[in-house]
């Protein structure tokens, strides 16, 4: 009857501790990742870290693979060349939308989509519900597109957004819906950054709170 309590205490004490580490984030992407045209502390891993922090989680700052014009063979290079920490507590996953730019088929996508996923999962400590997905965003929403053919963008942006919301259901990690968010920037000039093209911090703030949200979610159990 006595070993209960100890038993409890001990699991009690070994959840603190656990809480007691500060968590390690790893983000990859291409621009929308490392906020192309904002400061570092304005891009949504970062605004994610912060709003994580004021929630009371001890995070470091988020180690970032990504960069402008990516594509999926690109950014699953530049993982192979980088020196990353074995593992982390979390790992989100931002990357398409060069794909879509550059005219690239689907199926590619798909195929390299999956490999990133199951890197992703592998970089986790946690495995499948500690990895997140963000779909990609619209950037036919933009003044960057003004003169293209927007329906034409849109309708391929939802495809691409199709198969990496397929696989990470078929690989059972989270997943981020943004897009739609994205398309206000036709109707808010504010949302947009001074390029033209990528989002404003603003814009960013409404994925790093839904990011957020999904963390801290796991956090707690």
């Amino acid at each position: 009857m006595k070993l209960l309590p100890i038993i409890l205490h001990f699991l009690i004490m070994n959840q603190e501790t656990q809480h007691d580490i500060p968590k390690t984030y790893l983000a990859l992407g291409d621009s929308y990742t490392i906020g192309e045209s904002l400061p570092i502390y304005e891009s949504y891993p970062y605004q994610t870290v912060q709003l994580l922090r004021e929630k009371g989680v001890q995070i470091t700052a988020p180690e970032i693979i990504a960069k402008t014009g990516w594509t999926t063979d690109e950014l699953a290079a530049a993982i192979n060349q980088t020196r990353l920490i074995e593992q982390y507590d979390y790992v989100s996953l931002l990357i398409g939308v060069n794909n879509q730019y550059r005219g690239r088929k689907l199926d590619e996508y798909a195929m390299q989509f999956e490999e990133l996923i199951k890197r992703a999962i592998a970089f986790s400590k946690n495995g499948t519900s500690h990895v997140f997905v963000i779909s990609i965003p619209d950037w036919g929403a933009t003044p960057f597109a003004e003169g293209r053919d927007t329906k034409k963008i849109a309708e391929e942006i939802n495809a691409f957004n199709d198969i990496n919301k397929s696989i990470s259901e078929k690989y059972g990690v989270g997943y981020i819906e943004i897009t739609e968010d994205s398309r206000d920037a036709k109707k808010n000039p504010a949302l947009v950054a001074r390029d033209k093209l990528h989002p404003s911090g603003t814009e960013y703030n409404k994925w790093a709170n839904k990011l957020a949200e999904k963390i801290f979610e796991v956090y707690q159990r």
